[in-house]
């Protein structure tokens, strides 16, 4: 259950904490890419201590003093620790990033959950001023525009380097997000990436009413449509695809992998079929042309259109209207709701939104180009042939799609008190003070500590991911415990808060610089499987079975744009929180399966509310003594 659990659970929330705004130059891509180190292998002593010091709040005393025993084991000189931690260090000389290959396929591609609510981001766009198809069609054009736009700086490779902390960042994960797709296997899945073909694609896909079309968004000469000649061809999609009684062929994405899998291989035997999916994998990304939700009051607006981004809502609303695989999807209501989702295999959020803020600039500019009067081709439909089998198929995951619908709850808030400024304002960084907010929200609900994930960028280095920032701790704990205490002075309780800030801020820096204990660990275990060992005890210890259970999966995801991503949890009795800090607000999204009695995503909302005004309240209050 311990190897189940751990492979559930080394799921990446994969988002992103950025400390700072990376700032940008131009550059190009790959002189930049040879200059960037190698990511490190941690010492092992340094990862068995800070791993003990992470479980000392969310563990009991006999089961730590267990642990201690097993450390000190598999520590001894020449033992099992020492050499898997060789074969790492080797695995390091010879590669270009020891732990990419590994955790592409453990975090994501060997994952059998549905990618839908388990795994792939949703993000709510600012709501727009328009409630018909031709707002609807105008939008979307911009935005292919806009996404086109972007698309340029890739393909000439001047987007600019960003930095961190006056380091480079590696720049890969945006070189993987366009043209690509995930395609199902059996067992394990892959990813297929056209953009670096020597023919890369030229096409979009547009979904309405269900029904996939190809559409070409450059002109012969290799100029892209621009937004009069897009819309236009929009128009030509909506038009012909009226009917609302279509199979909806794409909601078999959605479906528990290994069934997706098996489907998948099923549907591609008629060559009709494969040439519509080849289609749908090879476009540059899809664009969502929704029906009308469900009407909500203004309040519930952002947590009825973060579902729509992460779910569309059930069969009977958008769900069938996605293609789940695709790296990039753009989704456009009828009723002025916008957003994306992604499939996480290629990237983290960051890219995702540098992508999001240029687009989002992008649709406000006028158009100056003048359309040149060209007819265009029809956009081409997609057609499928559905066999009984595959309508099969189709019913079983529209069944599982509306029980993964009716478990998510999903709160968005707008936390309207205050934002940046106000950590900032008392020296703290904003992250690490949301993030002592949530510890404290959660140890009011529950009166226990959690395992707390949170990501952290590894883009320091070549090819880097995430690691995991260990938000609850020694100091978080001793915080939270006091923060209701009458026998506490004010005084007494900043100094801990302060405290706590400080540590979840060198525990930052020390995962961006690659010196976390999550990706080690694993490592670690990965090599002990490669090198057919029996497994270590450490990994087999009920501790590591706790600490990688987060009942907190959280993520900062800052962008420019007035915008929230959000995603599912990722323990059935965990909570999702995702949230960008913008400097008088906060933008949060939780999540919650309705399946757990214990949580409850609107509770720890309003919980999360309080617990930050409390802290405020608490730092403004008490004099401003020599702390």
């Amino acid at each position: 259950h311990t190897v189940v659990q751990a492979k559930e659970n080394v799921k990446p929330c994969g988002r992103l904490v950025r400390p700072v705004a990376p700032t940008r130059i131009p550059g190009r891509y790959l002189s930049h890419q040879e200059g960037l180190p190698k990511l490190p292998v941690p010492s092992l002593q340094q990862t068995c201590e800070r791993y003990l010091a992470t479980l000392e709040p969310i563990v009991d005393e006999e089961e730590l003093s267990h642990t201690k025993e097993l450390l000190a084991e598999f520590q001894k000189a020449g033992g099992v620790g020492e050499r898997l931690q060789k074969g790492l260090e080797r695995r390091a000389r010879k590669t270009e990033n020891w732990l990419s290959d590994w955790w592409l396929t453990t975090a994501y591609l060997d994952y059998r959950m549905p990618v839908v609510v388990h795994s792939s981001p949703g993000v709510v766009l600012p709501r727009l001023e328009f409630s018909d198809r031709q707002g609807q069609m105008r939008f979307a054009a911009k935005l292919i525009a806009g996404v086109l736009d972007f698309k340029t700086m890739i393909d000439n490779e001047t987007l600019p380097v960003e930095y961190l902390g006056g380091k480079q960042l590696c720049m890969n994960q945006y070189y993987q997000v366009l043209s690509s797709c995930r395609v199902p296997g059996l067992k394990r899945d892959s990813v297929v990436n056209h953009a670096h073909r020597s023919r890369p694609p030229t096409h979009i896909t547009v979904v309405h009413n269900f029904q996939f079309f190809v559409l070409d968004v450059y002109n012969s000469d290799g100029t892209p449509l621009t937004v009069d000649q897009l819309y236009m061809q929009l128009e030509k999609v909506w038009s012909s695809s009226l009917q609302t009684n279509k199979e909806p062929i794409g909601i078999l994405t959605s479906n528990q992998r290994n069934s997706w899998g098996k489907a998948y291989n099923n549907l591609i035997k008629d060559k009709t079929n494969k040439d519509s999916v080849r289609a749908i994998q090879k476009s540059i990304f899809t664009v969502c042309l929704d029906a009308p939700m469900p009407c909500v009051s203004d309040e519930l607006y952002h947590s009825r259109a973060a579902v729509q981004m992460l779910h569309g809502g059930g069969s009977r609303w958008n769900s069938g209207n996605r293609w789940f695989d695709k790296t990039l999807q753009f989704i456009i209501g009828e009723d002025g709701s916008c957003g994306l989702m992604y499939e996480h295999a290629p990237a983290e959020g960051p890219p995702i939104v540098s992508l999001i803020d240029h687009v989002v600039e992008y649709t406000k500019k006028s158009e100056m180009v003048r359309t040149p009067m060209v007819p265009l081709p029809m956009p081409q439909k997609l057609r499928f042939n559905i066999t009984p089998e595959i309508k099969k198929d189709i019913e079983k995951a529209k069944q599982n799609m509306n029980i993964m619908v009716h478990d998510l709850d999903v709160k968005v808030i707008v936390f309207s008190h205050f934002g940046k400024n106000v950590p900032k304002t008392h020296k703290m960084s904003p992250d690490a003070f949301i993030q002592m907010g949530l510890q404290l929200a959660y140890y009011r609900m529950y009166q226990r500590c959690c395992a707390t994930y949170e990501s952290a960028s590894l883009r320091m280095f070549k090819l880097g991911r995430t690691d995991t920032i260990r938000s609850c701790s020694i100091d978080s704990a001793n915080f939270v415990k006091a923060m209701d205490d009458p026998a506490k002075q004010k005084i007494e309780k900043v100094t801990l808060l302060e405290k706590a800030v400080k540590a979840h801020r060198a525990y930052t820096d020390m995962a961006i610089h690659g010196q976390a204990i999550d990706r080690h660990l694993l490592g670690l275990k990965l090599q002990a499987i490669e090198d057919l060992t029996s497994m270590p005890e450490i990994f087999m210890d009920t501790s590591y079975a706790v600490a990688n259970h987060y009942n907190l999966s959280t993520s900062q995801v800052p962008a420019k744009t007035d915008c929230v991503m959000c995603f599912g949890p990722v323990a059935p009795d965990g909570y999702g929180v995702c949230y960008n800090p913008m400097a008088e607000h906060i933008n949060f999204a939780v999540s919650a399966f309705n399946s757990c009695n214990e949580t409850n995503a609107t509770h720890m909302a309003q919980r999360l509310e309080e617990a930050l005004l409390d802290m405020r309240m608490l730092l403004e209050s008490t004099p401003k003594a020599k702390l």
